[in-house]
């Protein structure tokens, strides 16, 4: 079992809001308790790292997430961010989207999954 100290990897491949808004969760709530936090998004995923986030399945669950008191996905990904929790898209994955890196939130490393594993060495990885 890893170590606390051990990085943990997300990787999420869906384009659903679910997947996405828990990822960021995971991401947050690992980071906020001293982790080291790699996601890595690819294919339909790459839109949860896009500035404007809308072209995730149902992202219209949001709103009601954030009407039930739960953190909305612009909420976590900030917190992430401040968390200081390392974004990478998947190059290849941007052009299965479609998308453009300049679509890419500021901060978001474009590059392959070998830096992700490397990034996440003898890590958890969980996949959403």
């Amino acid at each position: 079992m890893p170590a606390p100290s051990d990085p943990l990897g997300i990787l999420l491949l869906s384009g659903s809001h679910d997947r996405a808004h828990y990822a960021f969760i995971m991401a947050a709530g690992a980071a906020a308790l001293g982790r080291e936090v790699v996601l890595f998004a690819s294919n339909a995923g790459c839109h949860a790292l896009a500035a404007d986030w809308s072209g995730l399945d149902d992202a219209g669950r949001d709103a009601v997430a954030i009407a039930r008191g739960v953190a909305g996905l612009g909420e976590l990904r900030d917190a992430a961010t401040e968390f200081g929790v390392r974004m990478i898209a998947c190059e290849a994955g941007l052009r299965m989207a479609p998308l453009a890196a300049s679509s890419l939130l500021p901060g978001v490393e474009v590059a392959g999954i070998a830096t992700f594993l490397a990034a996440v060495g003898g890590g958890q990885i969980v996949s959403l």
